[in-house]
């Protein structure tokens, strides 16, 4: 298992995106305390899920994404943000390459509280 990058070593975010190989599969670039920072592509559609105990952040690097919720949408461009709360069912979609940062709590599973083709394992992540 690779650990994340130091805190006091300058991290190259976007060199990152060269560690994904797949779509939907994020790799942890760094741990600042409890939250680790990931890099991830998106293409297609992910499955609806929550977290129920751990916000979100979804921040776009490149291209455009959507998160559907149950009550409407946030279209998010390059150099947006958007958290999704705790016990929030969401639905991540992105017609073209994206490219995005993720905030989340150490625990948070990938999928949430459902495992899908798309679900990867912390170790998968910090490989």
């Amino acid at each position: 298992m690779t650990m994340p990058l130091p805190v006091q070593v300058p991290i190259d975010v976007l060199a990152q995106f060269g560690r994904v190989t797949d779509y939907w599969s994020p790799k942890v670039v760094t741990r600042v305390n409890d939250q680790y920072v990931k890099v991830a592509r998106l293409l297609g559609e992910m499955d609806w899920h929550s977290h129920a105990d751990e916000d979100e952040l979804f921040w776009v690097v490149r291209g455009r994404m959507r998160l559907e919720f149950r009550d409407g949408a946030a279209e998010l461009s390059a150099g947006h943000c958007c958290v999704v709360p705790r016990g929030v069912e969401h639905h991540p979609v992105a017609e073209e390459e994206c490219w995005i940062v993720l905030i989340e709590t150490v625990t948070t599973r990938h999928t949430g509280d459902r495992v899908t083709e798309h679900t990867r394992s912390i170790e998968e992540q910090l490989a």
